[in-house]
């Protein structure tokens, strides 16, 4: 028998798709957003403890309490949001989990959904599945900064939720304190919803603040902040992540986790209890050892013809390959994996509709630098 599609506009994702072509042709992989380095040895060490000391049976729905513990002393230290470890956070396999959750627990059919693009690839199937309609307003193509105008324009009747991402994927643009008050007045006096992706909390540089939702008491009482311990401890393949809400969205929230995933994996939650706890300067010095990357990755490509666009926050580095080629992002990263020898992303899945002229990719510099020295040294003779 032959379904019929529930998702007619998605295929196998474009990550998957160059992560197999730079395997077939023997790339270096700066496609896929992971890094190629291990997780912290102690994070290894206390959830093979947990395994050693019988905790491998079904943890709580909501996640085991001492990580949701370091979940709220975490967040009142960084952002100085009183919450509440039992009514309000969730444990989820991954961010993209708690993105799904968010969305199925207050988006009705028929409904709409204000997506800036570029946007991640999970937001919109999520919305469709959802029976609603994801109305995509677009980010600068230069900057990548939002336009509040445009977003308060595309607010109707319908609009049930807002999406915003910061550090934002692909760009790792931010944003600002200016940008959560425009963002609080769109929403003052409305009955939307917002989700707040911060999966890049602590990857942010150049001594700027991340403006988490949950330092903003307008818009936390009527936002999703979604997290990832993937990224923050370099254990992608983990899958654990984390929603904090007030309580009564938390429940609406837990409902379709129940019945998604009903919980998650439950000895790497006491590891991450035990870094937070114990190992804070993990994810506080965490931006620090990200920059150090970014910055040597933007003077090596400074050497080849592409042109490195500013990187506030997030492990992606854009890049304009105009003075290369005139071939469209999906063909550019064909043909510089098979061809040249490294596998990039292209932004134009990352859209509804890509800017017109666009020539621009994505490349991750969460690698080792002998991982980036050799991409460099491909890239150099284009």
């Amino acid at each position: 028998m032959q379904p019929q599609t529930k998702l007619p506009k998605v295929g196998t994702t474009i990550f998957t798709v160059m992560s197999q072509l730079a395997a077939e042709h023997g790339a270096v992989n700066l496609g896929q957003g992971f890094p190629d380095f291990s997780a912290p040895q102690r994070l290894v060490d206390e959830t093979i403890k947990a395994m050693q000391g019988g905790l491998n049976q079904y943890p709580p729905m909501t996640g085991v309490a001492p990580l949701r513990q370091a979940i709220a002393q975490k967040s009142l230290d960084l952002y100085g949001a009183q919450v509440d470890p039992d009514t309000e956070i969730t444990v989820t396999s991954g961010a993209t989990e708690a993105i799904f959750n968010a969305i199925h627990a207050v988006v009705r059919p028929g409904e709409e959904v204000i997506v800036l693009d570029p946007a991640y690839d999970c937001y919109e199937p999520a919305i469709d599945l959802a029976g609603a309609r994801a109305v995509h307003v677009p980010l600068d193509p230069q900057t990548f900064a939002v336009d509040w105008d445009r977003v308060r324009a595309a607010i109707s009747p319908r609009t049930r939720l807002l999406m915003v991402n910061t550090p934002h994927n692909p760009s790792g643009a931010m944003l600002s304190a200016d940008d959560m008050q425009a963002l609080a007045d769109v929403l003052r006096g409305t009955s939307i919803y917002l989700i707040s992706d911060e999966v890049y909390e602590h990857i942010i540089y150049d001594g700027r603040r991340h403006e988490s939702a949950l330092r903003y008491p307008e818009l936390r009482e009527r936002a999703f902040v979604i997290s990832s311990f993937g990224k923050t401890y370099h254990c992608t393949g983990w899958k654990i992540g984390y929603a904090i809400a007030p309580p009564a969205m938390s429940a609406e929230f837990r409902k379709v986790h129940q019945y998604n995933t009903f919980t998650s994996f439950g000895p790497a939650q006491y590891g991450f209890a035990a870094m937070i706890r114990d190992e804070p300067e993990h994810h506080l010095e965490l931006g620090a050892f990200y920059q150090a990357k970014r910055d040597r990755f933007r003077d090596q490509l400074l050497t080849t013809r592409l042109t490195p666009l500013p990187v506030p926050g997030g492990y992606f580095q854009l890049v304009d390959y105009s003075a290369i080629s005139d071939l469209p992002d999906h063909e550019f990263v064909k043909w510089l994996t098979i061809e040249k020898g490294v596998a990039a992303i292209p932004l134009s899945p990352f859209y509804e509709t890509a800017p017109a002229g666009q020539r621009l990719v994505r490349l991750c510099f969460a690698k080792n630098d002998a991982t980036l020295d050799a991409a460099i040294e491909r890239l150099q003779v284009l």
